[in-house]
């Protein structure tokens, strides 16, 4: 990430791109993606129109009919507490398909931060960007030491954390406050962020499955925390 800039493929994603506040360095559309968007494509801005081939071999897409770009990475901004007075924080999550899938979940949701352990996944990997199908341009990520991030927060905040020991999430009445934690893949919370959790939660199941994916945990469990808001 020298050059702080990614790469961003596909129509879905470079079509949000364009409606966003993100600043570009390349942009390649096929004639096709250039007739459909022509109201999104930059004024001023070298557009160049190539190929499908030409755009798929510049790209890691095993083919791309509609569009290319690369844009300059947001620089990341001061954590306040006032303005995200729910926070969903991840504890090692490596996987980019499944940070991509979260920051989905995350905008379908409402919610614009996502704080990250530094060893979870890089939130602008071409993985985890292609996985949020746009929702990347709604979210911004926070990478700290998770561990300061929880010790810091302000004074009866409470930390919710999935964990086969909690308490069953159906039958409680949550409200969007607090931070709620999800855990590595693998291992679940790690030890030192597990001891800062003051509500662990469990999502209750009737099959035989070991564990759920952890985009899918997420899933449920913020559906709890948001169930009762009227939108």
């Amino acid at each position: 990430m020298q050059h702080q800039a990614f790469l961003i493929e596909g129509e879905k994603s470079v079509a949000e791109l364009l409606a966003s506040d993100f600043e570009l360095e390349t942009l390649l559309v096929t004639p096709k993606f250039q007739e459909k968007h022509t109201a999104l494509l930059p004024k001023g801005f070298p557009v160049e129109i190539v190929t499908e081939d030409e755009l798929t071999k510049a790209g890691s897409l095993e083919t791309n009919n509609a569009a290319l770009a690369i844009a300059k990475m947001r620089p990341q901004e001061a954590f306040n507490w006032q303005e995200n007075p729910f926070v969903l924080a991840l504890d090692d999550v490596r996987d980019p398909g499944n940070l991509g899938t979260i920051i989905r979940i995350a905008d379908w949701y409402g919610l614009t931060r996502v704080v990250l352990s530094q060893t979870s996944a890089d939130f602008y990997n071409q993985k985890t960007i292609a996985a949020t199908m746009g929702s990347f341009t709604r979210i911004s990520p926070h990478y700290v030491d998770l561990e300061a991030f929880l010790q810091a927060r302000p004074q009866k905040v409470p930390v919710y954390g999935a964990a086969l020991e909690g308490e069953n999430v159906h039958k409680l009445q949550l409200q969007p406050s607090g931070i709620l934690v999800m855990g590595n893949e693998s291992h679940g919370i790690s030890p030192a962020i597990r001891a800062q959790v003051t509500q662990p939660l469990h999502i209750p199941g009737r099959g035989g499955a070991e564990s759920l994916n952890v985009g899918t945990a997420t899933a449920i469990l913020l559906d709890n925390f948001f169930r009762n808001q009227s939108f």
